[in-house]
């Protein structure tokens, strides 16, 4: 684990991308929330074999995940590229152990984090099965929330929870394409504004063209949290600009060194054609950044500067050859799966009747009804 992590923050120095990295941390239910082995038991008796073997071989103790994100901190504390921040994954994926585990090394090395919470109603349910209340209620318990803390997508959170994320500064990452994508349910946006918790913009590897669009996600941000009425809440362009960078910064252990153009900041920097931006015509009233926001396409961008390096330029990239790095690519995954990979696949198959029939009716009962009122006006 400590190598692959290695090798992959080294792919990022290469090319000059600025990173955070988080290895996430979970020491249960791996497969559907409930424990691994009593899911394994109840399994058909010419499955329990393969699936316990699966579960053995991606299942690394708490304390060597531990150890392993300890020595990466200390290896990228000051780097000025890539930090290192935790990732306790979600609550259905940790045991109170590993909850405790996460704040204690947060607080010893003031190190950010980012966990996924209550993204879809099956998480909202099970935090209820567990803990009789929300899930943020029962991390927070465990001195998790607070400025160190971005939780990722938050849809289901409830007015309380709402509430105790702007008491404590917890932050908050909006991941509105992959919401649309996977089902899970429309984020109460406005109401996080309305309370001045601090949101940034993400995608969690499921954008609407899997072309990881900023751009384009910010315009879906925009659109999607227009309510119904004139006067009815909606972010503005400059908001989504700000979710996009400065708040985006802020979610990582860079803080307020970049997302924004200031004395002392990196110069992390996007140019545009500003022709191309605005062509065939842009009426000059309309106020710069609700342009860039509503018009900017990524064909549009002519260069891209980080920590004032230039790595991207007309087109072309200024340390690796894209062309033959996609051309890679292409080769490997067209290659014919291994042996190992076609058990994998199939033991996938055989399994997911099972996972289905795992979630039959688990929301029966709690409803799925988001815990919110989207502005308090219907």
């Amino acid at each position: 684990m400590l190598g692959a992590a290695r090798q992959v923050i080294g792919a990022y120095r290469a090319i000059g991308m600025r990173a955070s990295y988080s290895m996430a941390l979970r020491d249960q239910n791996r497969l559907v929330y409930e424990a691994d082995q009593d899911f394994v038991a109840r399994l058909p008796e010419g499955l329990r074999a393969a699936a316990r073997l699966y579960f053995e071989r991606f299942t690394l103790p708490l304390r060597e995940q531990i150890a392993i994100s300890e020595t990466l901190l200390a290896e990228h504390a000051s780097d000025p590229l890539v930090r290192v921040q935790l990732a306790p994954a979600n609550l259905h994926w940790l045991s109170d152990q590993a909850l405790e585990a996460a704040a204690e090394l947060s607080s010893r090395h003031d190190a950010a984090m980012h966990m996924h919470l209550v993204e879809t109603p099956y998480q909202k349910a099970y935090a209820l099965k567990r803990t009789g209340g929300s899930a943020l209620a029962h991390v927070h318990r465990f001195g998790l929330t607070g400025r160190r803390l971005t939780l990722g997508h938050g849809t289901w959170l409830t007015e309380a929870d709402i509430e105790l994320c702007a008491a404590t500064g917890t932050h908050l990452c909006h991941n509105c394409s992959s919401n649309q994508r996977l089902k899970s349910g429309l984020a109460p946006l406005n109401r996080f504004l309305a309370r001045g918790i601090p949101v940034a913009i993400g995608m969690d590897e499921a954008g609407i063209n899997d072309d990881r669009d900023m751009l384009q996600e910010m315009r879906m941000v925009l659109r999607q949290h227009r309510e119904p009425g004139i006067d009815a809440p909606h972010p503005s362009p400059a908001t989504v600009l700000r979710m996009a960078t400065e708040r985006g910064a802020a979610t990582t252990p860079f803080g307020d060194s970049i997302g924004r153009l200031s004395v002392g900041s990196w110069a992390d920097l996007v140019v545009f054609d500003w022709d191309a931006v605005t062509s065939p015509y842009q009426n000059d009233d309309i106020p710069f950044v609700d342009v860039l926001v509503q018009r900017a396409k990524t064909a549009a961008v002519k260069r891209v500067l980080i920590g004032g390096e230039t790595v991207y330029t007309d087109g072309l990239f200024t340390r690796i050859d894209r062309d033959a790095v996609l051309a890679e690519i292409a080769a490997r995954l067209a290659r014919p799966l291994t042996p190992a990979e076609e058990d994998r696949r199939a033991l996938g198959r055989a399994l997911f009747p099972h996972v289905r029939a795992f979630y039959d009716g688990y929301l029966d009962g709690l409803g799925t009804e988001p815990f919110y009122r989207p502005s308090g006006r219907f």
